[in-house]
């Protein structure tokens, strides 16, 4: 098993804030991408299991809100920051973590806005307990999660063990910006997190 650290200031401008990852959040209606500092901070993220072990996701859908998304893999900067999606109109699975339907919590992450218009993540704010996540991966299995929670966080308030912390069963992690969006900061001043658990 190998467990994965990363240094990084969590706090986003367009940008997905990981935790213990430095992220490019994807989100800012009017605004581009610029991380906004905060102190940084080691984290340790949940166990990923061996390499190849599990299928890698390729796809995400969420039905409720319009989501059918190819999934792209998510980097980090020399800086040991996370990179959002190049594409707004797709989400991004952060391969360092558990891969989707494996012990621990998956993460997946997408803008929630742009220059041009709504991106992938616009209405993840909406979705609701019960609401249906499917994940296909490349072995050609379907991995069904049922949502338990929606929270917004302030970014220097993020609760990173909750989010990216170990957990006894296969989880799911959905993230973007949210809240209101600071203009001279150039970045959201939350950020959206959707728990969910596989079904």
């Amino acid at each position: 098993m190998r467990r994965a650290f990363l240094t990084a200031s969590a706090a986003l401008g367009l940008v997905l804030s990981l935790p213990g990852a430095q992220v490019t959040n994807p989100v800012a209606p009017a605004a581009s991408s610029a991380p906004v500092p905060d102190s940084p901070r080691r984290v340790t993220l949940a166990d990923a299991g061996p390499p190849g072990a599990i299928a890698a996701p390729v796809r995400v859908h969420i039905p409720s809100i319009g989501v059918d998304s190819a999934l792209l893999r998510l980097g980090v900067d020399d800086a040991g920051a996370l990179l959002p999606p190049d594409d707004f109109g797709q989400a991004g699975w952060f391969p360092a973590g558990p891969v989707p339907g494996d012990i621990g919590p998956a993460v997946i992450a997408g803008h929630v806005d742009s220059f041009a218009g709504p991106a992938v993540f616009f209405r993840l704010r909406e979705l609701a307990d019960g609401d249906e996540v499917r994940v296909d991966r490349a072995d050609g299995t379907t991995i069904r999660f049922t949502v338990t929670a929606t929270h917004r966080y302030p970014k220097d308030e993020f609760p990173t063990e909750d989010v990216y912390g170990p957990t006894p069963r296969a989880e799911l992690r959905l993230i973007t910006c949210g809240g209101d969006f600071d203009r001279s900061a150039r970045s959201y001043r939350d950020n959206v997190v959707v728990y969910a658990s596989r079904v």
